[in-house]
């Protein structure tokens, strides 16, 4: 039966794998990733939640919340979620994406924003299925 839980320091173990299997243009160096994970989940305004069954993580989804002139007020931004591969097809980003929504509706946000990568159709057709409509073109400047 699927879990969704609320992500732990302690839980950064199971995570990481999951989180360099997101974005895999990046080389995670592990303490640096840890420190940044630390401040996602012990933010006040972030947000971060493991999908387990019996014990094993499957999945896992992270955000934060932050004002925006363009909503008018509060904005949920779906930072990430993955899950396993071999595990796609139970449920588990539909089950993340309903929990982010009522997150979002009980912190008064006025939307559910993500960035996907061009290459990504897959996830694409998944979050389009999902209610999310394209609404712009997402920029990057590495500094």
């Amino acid at each position: 039966m699927i879990e969704l839980v609320t992500a732990t320091e302690a839980d950064f173990p199971q995570v990481f794998p999951l989180i360099q299997a997101l974005w895999n243009y990046n080389r995670y160096e592990e303490d640096a990733t840890r420190a940044v994970y630390r401040q996602i989940v012990t933010g006040r305004e972030s947000f971060a939640l493991i999908a387990r069954d019996g014990g094993r993580t499957l999945g896992f989804c992270h955000g934060d919340f932050f004002p925006t002139l363009w909503m008018c007020g509060v904005t949920c931004y779906l930072s990430g979620i993955i899950t396993l591969e071999s595990e796609r097809g139970r449920g588990i980003g539909s089950a993340m994406i309903a929990r982010v929504r009522t997150l979002a509706r009980e912190r008064g946000a006025r939307a559910v924003i993500l960035d996907s990568g061009l290459q990504r159709t897959d996830a694409h057709r998944f979050y389009e299925a999902r209610g999310f409509v394209k609404s712009c073109y997402g920029f990057e400047l590495a500094l």
